[in-house]
């Protein structure tokens, strides 16, 4: 029988698309299926994590399960060992055109970004990218638009589905838009690193997950490139999605760019953290953009999370505010960074920052 999208009947499951890079797989994959867990089981589904490579780790398959994972699906093969966008399109469309998912997700990596759209548009279906919120039970939906909207949200009518309600920024960062896909599957999402927390390993469900071995069906003239060598950059991307410590400094630093940034390096420094920014500071050269955190930006989820003279728009709070620790410095005692904050000193950053810096330091110093 031919595939058929508009058959929504027909589609079951939740799946993962489990990304590896060398044999590794990439943290994404524990974010979205971490996740999916929460949508499987709002849908009362399984919930199954699609792995492609060649000579495929067993191990790491099987700790996928650990992550939420009821069931594996490994496609190894050896044109599968490096990226290309046509083998891993024509693996993955064969597998959900013989299982069909109802829900597809896969992360805004830079692979991801490249796979996702290709395979929806193979499959006949829809995709909405980086999102950073996903829900498939209405009122666990209506409960996040009370706490991110301004929608009057109990005089408002809902659709009571379990279609995939599918969040991302739109307008620049400026909205949030939900979109769904009610008639086609599967529902596609590209989901943005870091957004999604990754839950606690559970030993006993990874020892429960079943690994199911895909007859992959893939010939060399199905890709029309050929990988001749792979360089990785040299350039040193700072990682602000792993960083337990994250200081990042705002639209404060105007008046002295180059001290202001200087003073949040030195303040990371002594916390062994990283330096962040906002949308204002890096859309003014002032720091490179993969340092800015927020909506646009990067999503963190740091233990402790300093900011240094943001004000605390709507945007950059939604990349920060579910950090363990929030310490905010800003002239303007009543900026809405006070309102996320678990502590708030209103002063100037020039002054407040070295003095933070030199107190760690002397405490650190008295320790050791």
């Amino acid at each position: 029988m031919a595939f058929n999208s508009k058959d929504t009947a027909a589609f079951k499951g939740v799946w993962v698309f489990c990304e590896q890079r060398d044999g590794v797989i990439l943290g994404t994959g524990y974010q979205l299926l971490s996740e999916g867990r929460k949508l499987a089981d709002d849908l009362g589904v399984e919930l199954c994590g699609v792995l492609l490579g060649d000579n495929i780790n067993e191990t790491y398959a099987k700790a996928l399960g650990g992550y939420g994972a009821d069931r594996v699906y490994v496609c190894e093969h050896p044109l599968l060992k490096d990226y290309t966008t046509d083998g891993y399109t024509k693996v993955i469309c064969d597998l959900v055109e013989d299982k069909k998912p109802e829900v597809f997700l896969i992360g805004a990596t830079n692979i991801g970004r490249d796979l996702g759209p290709r395979v929806a548009a193979r499959l006949h279906t829809g995709l909405t990218a980086d999102c950073t919120h996903l829900d498939v039970d209405v009122e666990k939906y209506k409960a996040f638009l009370k706490t991110t909207s301004t929608i009057d949200v109990d005089n408002t009518k809902f659709e009571d589905t379990k279609n995939l309600k599918m969040t991302r920024p739109a307008f620049g960062g400026h909205l949030m838009a939900t979109i769904v896909c009610p008639l086609y599957r599967p529902q596609m999402s590209t989901v943005r690193p870091g957004v999604m927390q990754t839950a606690p390993y559970n030993e006993e469900t990874a020892a429960k997950t079943v690994l199911e071995r895909v007859d992959v069906k893939l010939d060399a003239s199905d890709i029309h490139v050929d990988v001749v060598e792979i360089k990785k950059s040299a350039k040193k991307l700072v990682d602000l999605v792993g960083a337990d410590v994250v200081v990042s400094v705002g639209r404060g630093i105007s008046s002295d760019p180059k001290r202001g940034i200087e003073i949040a390096e030195e303040l990371a420094n002594v916390l062994g953290g990283v330096v962040g920014a906002s949308r204002a500071v890096v859309d003014a050269g002032l720091i490179a953009a993969d340092h800015q955190v927020g909506q646009t930006g990067k999503t963190v989820h740091a233990k402790i999370y300093v900011a240094l003279g943001i004000s605390g728009a709507i945007q950059h709070l939604a990349g920060m505010q579910d950090s363990e620790c929030i310490i905010a410095v800003n002239k303007n005692g009543s900026a809405p960074i006070f309102d996320v904050a678990t502590y708030g000193i209103t002063g100037d950053l020039f002054k407040v920052g070295p003095m933070l810096t030199e107190a760690i330091a002397k405490y650190k110093a008295s320790k050791v």
